[in-house]
């Protein structure tokens, strides 16, 4: 699948590298623009592409959690545009790289993990935006996961405004299974991972849309 990743202005340098998935260190701005650069012709690690939007598949662990963000249009607005500005990325552990690509299908993205004493980059790319207006209101996105990522599946990050209620919420489903021998090895602490992620993401959320 071809990808229309633009690389940041950080990054000068876009030859093939073999940066390791799991390292001591934190990444700089060029092995991140490699390790992106390195996916542009990659095609994702799991067969059930896209399945995010309806019905997670079997074989795979789903995580769905939701939380109320306020009510209003004021509310969904600044909603939006915390989701078009990857706010839910924003938490101490967590960068994501990078925040100023656009979201649309075909975008690849990496996201830098620092847990346990070391640091993981994971590849993936966005599959399909969702962009609903009736009866609920619905923007976000899906990404899913490219070969170097520690787990094989999809997430979905969505906002949504139900006009009858005039409540705005964030919601975000993931189905995912352990992909290479470390995360298998590691697989309660991947779960516990993937269940701190998704409580900081909604954190983040919230935080940005109902700060001043």
């Amino acid at each position: 699948m071809a990808t229309s990743f633009q690389p940041s202005t950080k990054c000068a340098c876009l030859e093939e590298s073999d940066d390791p998935l799991f390292r001591l260190t934190a990444p700089s701005d060029d092995e991140v623009c490699r390790f992106i650069s390195r996916h542009k012709n990659s095609g994702f690690s799991y067969p059930e592409v896209g399945a995010s939007a309806t019905i997670a598949p079997h074989g795979y662990n789903v995580d769905h959690s939701r939380v109320p963000l306020g009510k209003g249009e004021g509310t969904w607005r600044r909603a939006v545009g915390a989701i078009w500005a990857w706010q839910m990325f924003n938490m101490p552990w967590v960068n994501l790289c990078w925040p100023s690509v656009p979201i649309q299908v075909g975008i690849d993205i990496a996201v830098s993990i620092h847990h346990f004493g070391f640091y993981s980059l994971n590849a993936c790319r966005i599959v399909y935006v969702v962009d609903e207006e009736n009866p609920v209101k619905r923007f976000g996105f899906a990404y899913g996961t490219l070969a170097e990522h520690a787990e094989s599946g999809e997430e979905r990050f969505t906002v949504e405004w139900d006009r009858d209620e005039d409540t705005v919420w964030y919601d975000i489903l993931a189905f995912s299974r352990p992909r290479n021998s470390l995360a298998r090895l590691g697989y309660p602490l991947s779960r516990l991972l993937q269940k701190r992620f998704a409580k900081d993401s909604k954190a983040a959320m919230l935080e940005a849309v109902t700060r001043t």
